[in-house]
This record gives C-alpha cells, sequence and structure tokens, in this order.
C-alpha cells in the first residue's frame, strides 16, 4: 500500500486491530502506527520519537503503548479506544517538516480510526505539521495544547491518593519524593511537589535538567543508576518504561510506586513482587491519564471551545479513581494493577459477555 510516496506495509499481530510499518525516504519517516482496540471508540494516542536499536524493539514499543492507551481509555471512561505512532529516530537532529507532514498523510488515510498527539520527542509545533495533513490530530497550541502539565497535574492528585492510603496522609509536606526523568512532565511534577512542600531527588540522563532542578527547586540530584534505591517516601518513575524489573523491585526503598511513565514494570511479576513487599503501585495507565483527558476535548468535542478548568476538573478525578483501586486490592489483598486491570476488561468487555 503506498500514500503519496509513503510505503506502508501491515504487520500481523494477533490482538491488535491494525499495525503499520511505514517509511518515506524523501521525507525520512521510519514509524510504526499501533491500534490495539477500537470497542469504546476511535484509537487515540501521541506520537513518540526515539533512536530505537532495531525495528523490532520499535514495533514491541509501539505495541505496549497501543494497549497501555486502550487501558488508560477505560480506566478514565472515555469513549476512546488505544493506538500510539513510534518514529525511529534521533528527536534532536532527525526532524523535519516533511517527516510529519508524511506522518500526517498516514493519519489521513485511517480515516479517523486513530487521533494522533504529542508524546516523547515530539512538539505541538510537530503537531502543527502533521495538521497540515490531517484533521485527525489532538494537543495543538490553539486547542488543548502541550498535555504535559495536565499529565503531570493527575500525577499529583494520584501521589496524593496514594500517600492517604499508604502513609495515613494525603499532604506532601515533608515527604521525599524521588523523581526519575525531567522531561516535560518529569519536570512539571517536580515543580507542583516542590509548591506541597514535597522534598525533591531528581535524575536524569540530560545533566542540564538534573541542574535546573537543583538550581530552581532546590533538589537533590542523584546518579540515574541509582534513583531507584534511594531511600524515599514515593518513587515517580517519568522516564521510558519497563524501570520496575526484577532488580529495581528488590532495591526499592520508597513505599510507594507513582509516577508518569507509561508501563512502568517490566513484567506482570514485578508488580506481585512489589505487592508482597508492601510497596504500593499506582497502576501508570491509571495514575498518568491527565494528558489523554486533555486531548480528548479535541477528539470528542471537535469545534467547541477548549476549556482548561473543565479538563482540569476531570483529571482530579483521577485521585478518586485510585482510591477506589486501592480500596478494593486491600479488600482482597491484591495488587493494584490487578484490580485496575479487571476493571479495564470489564469495561470493554462486549454488552453480551459482560451481562
Amino acid at each position: 500500500m503506498e500514500t503519496g510516496m509513503t510505503e506502508i506495509r501491515t504487520l500481523n499481530v494477533p490482538g491488535y486491530e491494525r499495525v503499520l510499518r511505514c517509511r518515506d525516504a524523501r521525507g525520512g519517516l521510519d514509524a510504526v502506527i499501533a491500534i490495539h482496540d477500537t470497542t469504546l471508540g476511535p484509537a487515540a494516542g501521541g506520537c513518540r520519537m526515539w533512536p530505537y536499536a532495531s525495528e523490532r524493539e520499535a514495533v514491541a514499543d509501539a505495541l505496549r503503548l497501543a494497549r497501555g492507551m486502550t487501558h488508560k481509555a477505560a480506566a478514565a471512561g472515555l469513549p476512546l479506544g488505544g493506538g500510539k505512532t513510534v518514529l525511529i529516530g534521533d528527536s534532536r537532529r532527525g526532524k523535519s517538516p516533511e517527516l510529519f507532514r508524511a506522518l500526517g498523510r498516514v493519519v489521513e488515510s485511517l480515516g479517523g480510526a486513530y487521533y494522533t498527539g504529542e508524546d516523547v520527542g515530539v512538539s505541538t509545533a510537530d503537531m502543527a505539521e502533521i495538521r497540515r495533513e490531517t484533521r485527525y490530530v489532538a494537543g495543538l497550541a490553539d486547542t488543548s495544547g502541550d498535555p504535559s502539565p495536565v499529565t503531570a497535574a493527575g500525577v499529583l492528585h494520584g501521589i496524593r491518593a496514594a500517600a492517604r492510603h499508604r502513609l495515613g496522609s494525603a499532604a506532601l509536606d515533608g515527604l521525599t519524593v524521588a523523581v526519575q526523568g525531567l522531561g516535560h512532565v518529569g519536570f512539571a511534577l517536580c515543580e507542583r511537589l516542590r509548591a506541597a512542600g514535597a522534598r525533591l531527588i531528581v535524575a536524569d540522563i540530560a545533566p542540564e535538567a538534573v541542574a535546573r532542578a537543583v538550581s530552581e527547586l532546590g533538589a537533590t540530584a542523584a546518579d540515574p543508576d541509582e534513583i531507584v534505591g534511594v531511600e524515599a517516601d514515593v518513587f515517580a518513575p517519568c522516564a521510558l518504561g519497563g524501570v520496575i524489573d526484577g532488580d529495581a523491585a528488590g532495591r526499592l526503598r520508597a513505599a510507594i510506586i507513582a509516577g508518569a511513565a507509561n508501563n512502568q514494570l517490566a513484567a506482570p511479576a514485578h508488580g506481585a513482587a512489589l505487592h508482597r513487599r508492601g510497596i504500593l503501585y499506582a497502576p501508570d495507565y491509571v495514575i498518568n491519564a491527565g494528558g489523554l483527558i486533555n486531548i480528548s476535548w479535541d477528539v470528542l468535542r471537535p469545534g467547541e471551545l477548549y476549556d482548561r478548568a473543565a479538563a482540569l476538573a476531570e483529571v482530579a478525578r483521577i485521585g478518586g479513581r485510585l482510591a477506589d483501586i486501592f480500596a478494593r486490592g486491600a479488600r482482597r489483598n491484591r495488587p493494584p494493577e490487578e484490580i485496575a486491570d479487571a476493571l479495564a476488561r470489564e469495561r470493554l468487555a462486549p454488552p453480551a459477555a459482560a451481562a
């Protein structure tokens, strides 16, 4: 299949509605678009740009992220499905208007089955280039805008809910939070945590981001390889996924894991290990749903004037959703992610199966 000069190949992946491998030599496009499930509505999910080591790694990330978006929308009560785009390349050197316009043409060819937005390595300016070729794009500067601050606001609500459940109080004044990753969401979260009185320990592979957090927020710097094991009340993963593996599950010294990263658990067994140790894990696709809730305004209310206050009021409900998940898990002595998964599956089940 071709769209203009773009070659599009369909990958057969069981359990996914559509997975596309897209290349456009002229525009520099090298991408995977995964649509996981549209039971509840059109798929929505950001566009991430990362220098993946291989095509297999890029495809695997797109699949994980798309599936997570399906669960994220279901958990947030949104009539949306899950999808994701990953661009293979270095966002610091490989961007061009032609690349994003080529991607926009592919998104347009899907006829509204998938809406894209920004994610790691991609900006609102890049979304504007995509918009030149398709209407199926969200998070533009003149609509709902950069979803990162809203994601951070939702994570803060989630941290308060976790602190109330595990530590007995939602107050963050005096608590120590170790934040891994100081991108758009991670730094915005740090600003909110500092304003709430929390002490910050931060790590990032970019030294300038750490230096800024130390200078502006009074944070303490930690080595990126050591941040998982520092002593803290809360560990907030805000970088890439898979951070909680077998090693990390044993090294963690925090009472709570609550952060913005997607796919934080490398495998389900690691969530069970945290539960056995008494560490409370806030399921990632529940706590980090603020960005999706925000851009859903563009998808579900086209032409309607964006209302930031209304969007933030909806994001504030993340805390209550997590409180309910934590309470159900405590009653059943089950890890919170198992409860969240069951609730998402229940919403995704066809009416006849759910009856």
